[in-house]
């Protein structure tokens, strides 16, 4: 009993408050700022291996970034990771589908904060500005042509459970003319998001633009 008390009172020191903060309560394409729940690294003191870990060092200015630079090897990796899924699309599916498949994975699983980049870099990419802030006033239902809603359904069935993935869902992306290729970065643009909304969402929460 002693013991997990004194875990307990750990944890909860560990806590970082933010009282004062507000949340956005609407999906929007605004660039949001980003407060944590538990301590950043501090960036004077970042080690050379957290910056290893970080991949781009002016990434050493987002408390999300130096947060997880306290686990510099799992950050490396999942950087990387990031990376090749959504930078590397010389072929393949087009890079606008790939924010695309990310935005509505954010939307539906409620990330205010992911939805709000990848929506930017999906309307920066498509040039599709409405078609992207329908997705996030109306939600993944929202009106679609056929190639937006095929990746749109894929991403939200994957979302919700990877079993809900359907051969129908696949078929439906080689329909509007997506390769195999192309439908495999479908797959790893929402399964990405899937989780990474989740490590979000864990640990902190979006603020409202700055005035």
């Amino acid at each position: 009993m002693t013991d997990q008390t004194i875990t307990d009172q750990a944890v909860d020191d560990a806590v970082v408050a933010h009282p004062e903060a507000s949340t956005p309560d609407r999906f929007t394409q605004d660039e949001l700022g980003w407060t944590p729940w538990l301590e950043p690294a501090d960036e004077a003191g970042l080690t050379e291996r957290q910056y290893e870990g970080l991949v781009d060092r002016a990434r050493a200015k987002s408390d999300y970034f130096r947060l997880l630079a306290r686990d510099p090897d799992i950050l490396r990796a999942r950087t990387l990771t990031d990376k090749d899924i959504f930078y590397n699309a010389k072929d393949g599916l087009p890079r606008a589908e790939r924010e695309l498949a990310a935005a509505a994975t954010s939307r539906f699983n409620g990330c205010i904060f992911c939805a709000s980049v990848h929506a930017r870099f999906a309307t920066h990419h498509s040039k599709r500005h409405d078609d992207v802030q329908r997705l996030l006033d109306e939600g993944t239902d929202g009106e679609q042509d056929a190639a937006w809603r095929a990746v749109i359904d894929a991403a939200v069935a994957l979302a919700a459970t990877p079993p809900r993935l359907e051969r129908r869902h696949l078929d439906a992306l080689r329909e509007v003319g997506l390769d195999e290729q192309a439908v495999s970065d479908v797959i790893h643009s929402a399964a990405f998001f899937n989780w990474a909304n989740r490590l979000m969402l864990s640990l902190g929460e979006p603020t409202p633009p700055a005035a």
